[in-house]
Parts: C-alpha cells; structure tokens; sequence
C-alpha cells in the first residue's frame, strides 16, 4: 500500500467524536462533534444481507484510507456524503505511519 497515490484522496470525510453530556436524571446523552474533515478514498463493498434471529439485517460495508492519524478510535465515527459510517476496524497497512485504513459500515 505504500505506493498509494494521493491523488485517490478525493472524497471529504468528517470524523466525529462522542460527546456525554449528563441528562439530569443521572445518565448521559450521547451527541457527536467533529474533530476533523479530511481527504479520504472511500471503498464501497457489495451490501450484504445477514439473517439474525428472525430478522434479516441489510449491512453496507465500505474501507476508507486516509492520510495517517493516531487519534482515530473504534469509538468515533465518519460521515461521508450524508451518511454515517460506523468504525468497525482500523489499520496502517505497511506500518510506516502513511496510511489509515479504516473499515466501516453504514449505520441503520
């Protein structure tokens, strides 16, 4: 993957943080804040259909590569054209610290 090319980089995808706020009645509200908008290359795979327990769950996976970053978490989500993207996995591919490689898959 070292050879990428950075001209591939030509969606925006803006990373988003979870945010707690206390609910006043002893919880917490869960709310997201972008922490960057970045130059991405977003990989979209077939959708796949799962049967789960009598109920059939349709899943949009996709692979977004990125500039490398280290603060970039499971925790945190992406949002790219209207969509959000639920990390499920990250990765440098080389281990040069070049790349992030980042699976996702859509959100229900």
């Amino acid at each position: 993957m070292s050879g990428r090319d950075p001209g591939r980089l030509r969606e925006r995808v803006t990373i988003e943080l979870p945010v707690r706020t206390a609910d006043g009645a002893g919880g917490a509200a869960i709310g997201w804040t972008a922490l960057a908008t970045v130059r991405a290359e977003v990989i979209s795979f077939r959708g796949t259909t799962l049967v789960a327990t009598e109920r059939e769950e349709a899943r949009e996976p996709y692979r977004v590569v990125i500039r490398y970053r280290d603060d970039v978490t499971a925790e945190m989500r992406l949002r790219w054209r209207g969509r959000v993207l639920d990390i499920s996995g990250r990765h440098d591919p080389d281990g040069d610290r070049r790349w992030l490689v980042i699976d996702c898959e859509v959100r229900a």
